[in-house]
């Protein structure tokens, strides 16, 4: 297949590199890269060598009314930094920010070293180790900035997060559930409440890049100083809703899935890890009814079906919360194999 040919970087983007001082006067070429729902993002060629831009969208991309500022990059900017002192590598490298106009600019990793989680796992390769690398890195990232609560006046995104995370996940879904209504304030309450860590808000398999380093994670753009359990859980959750993905491989999903709570739990010591995994487990029925009747719900669960499934399961559990996340996984187990 032939690379397509170079495109002229758009106007925003050229300004933003040439006031960083990252290029002259010389017309910027590059490339767009999918970039999701939430920004747009360009492989641009410098004289240095190429670089990764990304400029945050004020309205996503997607068909329900969702809008966030774009000052969320700044905040993106200041967790990838403090992830690379917990968890050296663990980020691109940070170049340069332009806050005015939301771009950001970090070292770009060419495809042929580096591929996709997701796309991954869509082939299923569920493999527990690169599972139990992406939890290590996770805890350590929480891990440290438990140990550094100073580092929690950098992050003032309550509002940022509720709009970004709370409101289009939770908030949203308990709107086509009256009868969970109750559940889901809860939910809401006890996460805004649980100021521990630092998170990112956005632990997907389509966040994270495998490469020859271990895996990097990418798109902090719902930094935030709160509740670990939200990251723990947005990543459990992904690899539960894979099993509707690829069916054959569903136990190795839930392997994964195993791999991930184990190690992650493991390394919790900033507070009681029983704590921990029991909000967790609370709150990933939420997510997992989310993902179906929220504002995002995931593309590859197309099926009537199979929304049914995960509604039985998530309302179950919502209606009657356990404290382990076993428990959690054993019950999605169980609607598999009916």
């Amino acid at each position: 297949m032939l690379a397509e040919s170079p495109k002229a970087v758009p106007i925003e983007f050229a300004n933003a590199l040439k006031q960083l001082g990252l290029c002259g006067s010389t017309v910027l070429q590059g490339q767009p890269l999918p970039g999701g729902i939430s920004s747009d993002i360009w492989r641009i060629d410098t004289a240095q060598g190429p670089v990764c831009a990304k400029r945050a969208l004020p309205k996503l991309r997607v068909s329900a009314d969702w809008r966030a500022p774009i000052q969320r990059n700044v905040y993106e900017a200041r967790w990838m930094r403090i992830a690379n002192l917990a968890a050296p590598g663990c980020t691109p490298g940070l170049i340069g920010q332009h806050e005015e106009s939301g771009i950001l600019v970090m070292s770009y990793l060419p495809p042929r070293d580096y591929q996709l989680w997701k796309e991954m796992l869509s082939q299923g390769q569920a493999d527990v180790a690169t599972a139990r690398a992406v939890a290590r890195i996770l805890v350590r990232i929480h891990q440290y900035s438990a140990a550094h609560p100073e580092l929690a006046s950098e992050f003032p995104t309550d509002e940022i997060f509720y709009n970004i995370r709370i409101e289009p996940y939770l908030v949203a879904t308990a709107k086509r559930y009256p009868d969970l209504a109750e559940v889901f304030s809860s939910l809401v309450a006890t996460t805004q409440a649980s100021k521990r860590t630092l998170v990112h808000g956005d632990v997907s398999p389509k966040n994270i890049l495998i490469g020859p380093g271990g895996p990097v994670f990418l798109d902090a753009e719902c930094a935030w100083w709160g509740d670990p359990a939200f990251d723990l859980a947005f990543l459990t959750n992904h690899l539960l809703l894979k099993c509707l993905w690829c069916p054959a491989v569903a136990s190795s999903f839930l392997g994964c899935f195993d791999t991930t709570v184990d190690t992650y739990l493991g390394e919790v010591d900033w507070e009681d890890a029983s704590d921990l995994e029991r909000r967790t487990a609370h709150l990933l029925p939420g997510l997992f009814l989310a993902r179906v009747d929220g504002k995002s719900p995931v593309e590859y669960i197309t099926q009537d079906s199979q929304r049914e499934r995960v509604r039985r399961v998530a309302r179950a559990l919502l209606l009657n919360p356990v404290s382990r996340l076993s428990e959690v996984r054993h019950a999605w187990q169980k609607e598999l194999k009916q």
